[in-house]
């Protein structure tokens, strides 16, 4: 059995789950309360669950994600919205150097059990300062872990387990998904948040890729099989730490790979795949590991500036196709 919801109804039964379970859980950020959240993720919880546990915070991210920071040490399971990755800027100092480095610099006295979800991602015509794709950038990070779930399964999954860790946790939901609408199975619940997916079989050549683009893949794939070219795409799931062997062993057999990627190609998340497969399966691959990845300028806001500077369906199509007519 299962029922359709959308991602965003997806993730809010899961912080609802958690504030239900467990005293220690409480949701704070700009306008989670009153507002019911940015992208109506938080919507009727402040109702429900009262102004102690569903916080509206100021507009100040240093401000709320240092306090979050504070709350976990003091033994709470604080989660933390913030509203676009490209506002997490402002708290950089916060997550990088103190979340991240906490548990190390107290020589593994103090663990920091925070969650960080944030919105991802263009597509939406938010231009250039809500519309990035950061997450790579917090990928290079020790210290913390990095879950971009694409599926309603992994939204409606990945949050408990996140909770459940001792360290921080960033999640990033795309805000193109929201919308999203899909089958969660009766009885989902947690996900395990250290391996990638595959999410469709095939022989010619390996597609890896993660969130949104997922299903531009996936259409990809679709398409590119009524050329007779089977792609198998993997989906990564958890930016950090990587699942190398997921992916390896999809190349093993394809013999070819390509990272599409939504954030920028230069010192990207896509660089740091490649190279994986390079250093670790030069000898299985029948060419040079490609890339697409968004164009390298500021977020457009007129919609066809926007799509032409993201990876699209039509662009994955085309790489390929000349990966695989090549030899």
């Amino acid at each position: 059995m299962s029922r359709t919801i959308t991602y965003r109804e997806a993730v809010r039964e899961a912080i609802r789950e958690a504030l239900m379970q467990d005293p220690l859980v409480f949701l704070m950020g700009e306008d989670v309360g009153a507002y019911g959240g940015c992208f109506a993720v938080s919507k009727g919880l402040l109702d429900e669950f009262g102004p102690e546990r569903i916080r509206d915070t100021p507009l100040s991210e240093s401000v709320f994600v240092g306090a979050g920071i504070g709350a976990a040490l003091g033994g709470m399971r604080p989660i933390v919205e913030i509203m676009t990755v490209n506002f997490s800027l402002l708290a950089a100092d916060q997550i990088l150097n103190t979340a991240a480095t906490y548990l190390h610099m107290s020589g593994g006295q103090f663990n920091v059990p925070l969650v960080i979800r944030m919105a991802t991602g263009g597509g939406k015509q938010l231009a250039a300062q809500h519309s990035h794709s950061l997450e790579g950038w917090y990928a290079h990070i020790p210290g913390i872990k990095v879950l971009s779930p694409a599926t309603i399964v992994d939204a409606r999954g990945m949050l408990p387990a996140a909770l459940e860790d001792p360290d921080p946790v960033l999640i990033f939901e795309h805000s193109s998904l929201y919308n999203l609408k899909g089958e969660l199975p009766e009885g989902a619940g947690k996900v395990a948040i250290d391996r990638a997916e595959m999410r469709r079989r095939g022989r010619d050549l390996t597609i890896i890729t993660y969130s949104a683009s997922l299903y531009k893949v996936l259409e990809a794939a679709e398409e590119l099989s009524r050329e007779g070219i089977e792609a198998e795409v993997v989906d990564l799931r958890t930016l950090r730490p990587l699942d190398d062997e997921t992916f390896l062993e999809s190349v093993a057999r394809t013999h070819r790979a390509l990272v599409v990627d939504e954030g920028w190609r230069s010192g990207g998340l896509s660089a740091e795949v490649s190279a994986r497969i390079m250093e670790k399966a030069f000898f299985d691959l029948d060419g040079p590991v490609e890339r697409v990845c968004s164009v390298e300028v500021p977020m457009p806001y007129a919609k066809h500036l926007e799509d032409a500077a993201l990876p699209q369906k039509e662009t994955v199509v085309a790489k390929a196709r000349e990966m695989v007519r090549r030899g």
